[in-house]
């Protein structure tokens, strides 16, 4: 290809295009071609170009052609690309989302592709829609009507906002032995067997194991994190009744904390989760002794995302209960061989989310907003 076209770029032109690849966010394509003008106007060859920048030579040579024949922006900017024209215009693709969100026909669960694409020849003039058409048209207003997501609505009152404040200003303090913050929380676990033995990796192939499987029944996993030390604790219990809650508490006082003055525990709104618990485990002057050393600290309901140690149980099953494990005792020797690496690599969990921040960002949520003191 002959080079027909010298770039030669102005002061202003020149720090516009080095101040477009040292910030901000642009496209892929466009920050290569600010480079390509770049390095042309450094007198860089066509070729050179196209293995630094790693373009094929047409690319090149197009868009110096469009900066010599055009201007700055012109070399910069996508051309129009051929194809097939839009099946669907500016105002049927309004009406295909409006009838997405809209109640699916009777006798039918949920919308479907089909099911959109028959409304649309049905509301509009087209004669046939290819389902492919309605699911791109859909992804681009990031719409998916076949799928929902459950979730539970916290009323925001002063309680809400009382108790998260609360764990924010715990998570916030400096660390100290003799007060530590303790987060808790149970999770049951399925103990999910194979009914064949997989079929170990090897070159070339991947680990096969027989889609059948054999569920032996369920533990309760009773999980504890130090919110300010590199420390968590995994107890595998068959239940999750008042008295192994309560059982917990005991281990935690004289076992995992028996020098420090008071525990400051963190957990839900569980009924087990309560004074009387320890109360009906064990003889009032025990109950007694073990309370005085606890202080509960409750989430409040329905955000159990402020206790800490969630982000610790989704991190245990991922790392460690993503697959089947058959039988109690492995899973406790499992469990306690994650525990173990997880403590010797003094892991923590990295808490972002401050009572400045709630403050700012849950502003509207927040009672008396605005309101004079």
């Amino acid at each position: 290809m002959n080079v027909r076209y010298r770039v030669e770029l102005s002061q202003t032109e020149h720090e516009e295009l080095t101040g477009m690849l040292s910030g901000g966010k642009h496209a892929a394509r466009k920050l290569k071609r600010a480079q390509i003008l770049l390095a042309a106007d450094g007198g860089a060859g066509d070729e050179d170009i196209a293995l630094n920048v790693g373009v094929g030579g047409s690319t090149v040579y197009r868009t110096k052609r469009r900066f010599v024949e055009g201007n700055l922006e012109a070399a910069l900017s996508e051309e129009p690309r051929p194809g097939a024209a839009r099946k669907l215009s500016g105002k049927e693709e309004a009406l295909l989302v409006a009838t997405a969100c809209s109640t699916p026909p009777e006798g039918r669960a949920r919308w479907t592709l089909e099911l959109l694409a028959g409304a649309m020849v049905g509301l509009t003039e087209h004669a046939g829609l290819s389902r492919e058409t309605v699911r791109r048209r859909l992804a681009e207003n990031h719409l998916k009507p076949w799928r929902k997501d459950m979730w539970c609505i916290p009323q925001v009152d002063g309680s809400y906002v009382a108790r998260m404040e609360d764990l924010l200003d715990l998570y916030a303090e400096a660390p100290d032995p003799k007060r530590p913050v303790v987060c808790f929380d149970e999770s049951p676990t399925q103990l999910i067997g194979e009914v064949r033995q997989p079929i170990p990796a090897r070159p070339s192939q991947l680990e096969r194991y027989d889609c059948e499987y054999k569920r032996n029944g369920t533990v309760n996993l009773f999980v504890f994190l130090d919110a300010h030390r590199p420390w968590r604790k995994v107890k595998v219990t068959e239940q999750r009744a008042a008295c192994d809650f309560a059982q917990c508490m005991r281990e935690l006082v004289d076992i995992h904390y028996p020098k420090a003055q008071q525990i400051r525990v963190v957990l839900d709104n569980l009924s087990t989760h309560s004074p009387g618990a320890l109360y009906e485990a064990f003889p009032a002057p025990e109950a007694h002794r073990l309370l005085r050393r606890l202080e509960f600290h409750y989430t409040p309901k329905h955000a159990s995302w402020l206790n800490m140690v969630e982000i610790e149980i989704g991190v245990l099953r991922g790392q460690c209960l993503d697959r089947r494990i058959g039988d109690r005792k492995r899973l406790v020797a499992q469990i306690a061989a994650w525990e173990r690496q997880r403590n010797a690599a003094r892991a923590k969990v990295k808490w972002m989310f401050t009572t400045e921040r709630a403050r700012s960002k849950l502003a509207r949520a927040y009672p008396n907003t605005g309101k004079e003191s």
